[in-house]
């Protein structure tokens, strides 16, 4: 089951595939949990009993506002029948509609490439405060076919960082097309554990994603969706892995069998990397999920190649620190760590 250190949760799932977690249960009780705001921000949304908990907090009184990837509420040729519903991501614009007649607040990005978040701000002005984030679309296929996590924070101090990065969302300010420039992120701690909250495109998480791993002692584990030769991730693994860090993890076999995925480079350095073979349900692994030294987690929407550091809009969560002191945060801090290393593992042998 999920590990709670009290302001931090983090699942694991989907439960369909052996993970311990039920992610769309999750995602539906944070927001059923909801009193005064939520703020939604994801790429796609598909799961109609998530859409019926977000209509059903706009009937109860909450405040609700939702930001959408508009590639999946439009097509790519105009129908011969507009009239006519049907086609592929109908179900997007069946909910976006849905939302609307609810009279839900719903606008969709401006990003030319692609808007990827998944991240929900509740109750940000009060003591509920609270964030939910993580690699897992609100999809039936993402809460149900596809590896994911979810990461969900406890606090004003993460929820006020989500809720400036979601007003400059609403107010059009998307990807690169940035008139302002975000302030440095800061660490802080919640339960007494490190964590640091990251943007794409302003604050550069490959960078941090590097800085972190350059700190590892003994091992890195991951798993990944799309892992690219152009991310720079690459060539810090390959030098860790040569300098005799153990390198571990998974990679989604339809991204990693790509001639630019980083998959050969790594391996080719010492690095024992795996991809899924599919079958027993899978469809996709969907995480964007390390750990460092079992100590430090990287979790997020953010997936490892340039485009995704340089174009998109995403977000990483920094959990821990190689460096604590403190004996109470290093319990926590593992606490989450080892979780996450495990089901790295677990994925490696039920579906490596």
């Amino acid at each position: 089951m999920a590990v709670d250190v009290g302001g931090l949760e983090i699942y694991m799932g989907p439960s369909e595939l052996g993970a311990p977690d039920n992610l769309e249960d999750v995602i539906v009780g944070f927001i059923g949990r909801a009193r005064s705001t939520l703020d939604i921000a994801v790429q796609e949304l598909e799961s109609v009993p998530i859409a019926e908990a977000i209509m059903q907090s706009r009937a109860s009184g909450v405040r609700v506002r939702v930001i959408l990837e508009r590639d999946y509420l439009t097509v790519t040729r105009a129908a011969a029948d507009p009239w006519q519903p049907g086609g592929k991501n109908e179900a997007n614009r069946r909910i976006h509609g849905a939302l609307l007649r609810a009279r839900v607040q719903v606008i969709t990005d401006l990003n030319p490439n692609i808007f990827h978040q998944k991240f929900i701000v509740s109750d940000a002005a009060t003591r509920r405060a609270a964030v939910l984030t993580g690699s897992t679309n609100f999809t039936p296929t993402g809460t149900a076919e596809n590896l994911n996590h979810i990461v969900i924070i406890r606090g004003k101090r993460t929820a006020t960082v989500y809720s400036k990065e979601f007003a400059e969302l609403w107010s059009g300010t998307f990807g690169q097309k940035r008139e302002r420039h975000d302030p440095s992120p800061r660490t802080y701690r919640v339960s007494k554990v490190r964590v640091k909250v990251l943007f794409a495109p302003d604050h550069a998480p490959e960078m941090e994603i590097m800085k972190q791993m350059l700190k590892a002692k003994e091992r890195i584990d991951f798993a990944i969706f799309t892992f690219a030769q152009s991310s720079g991730i690459d060539d810090t693994m390959i030098a860790l892995a040569r300098a005799g860090i153990s390198v571990r993890g998974i990679l989604d076999r339809m991204q990693g069998g790509q001639r630019w995925a980083a998959t050969t480079g790594v391996r080719n350095a010492g690095a024992e990397i795996h991809v899924t073979r599919g079958g027993g349900g899978l469809n996709k692994l969907h995480h964007k999920l390390m750990v460092i030294d079992s100590q430090v987690v990287i979790a997020g929407s953010f997936n490892y190649t340039n485009p995704a550091t340089a174009l998109n809009d995403e977000n990483i969560v920094v959990i821990g620190d190689l460096g604590e002191e403190n004996a109470e945060a290093r319990e926590r801090q593992s606490q989450i760590g080892l979780f996450a290393q495990a089901e790295i593992a677990r994925i490696i042998d039920r579906h490596g």
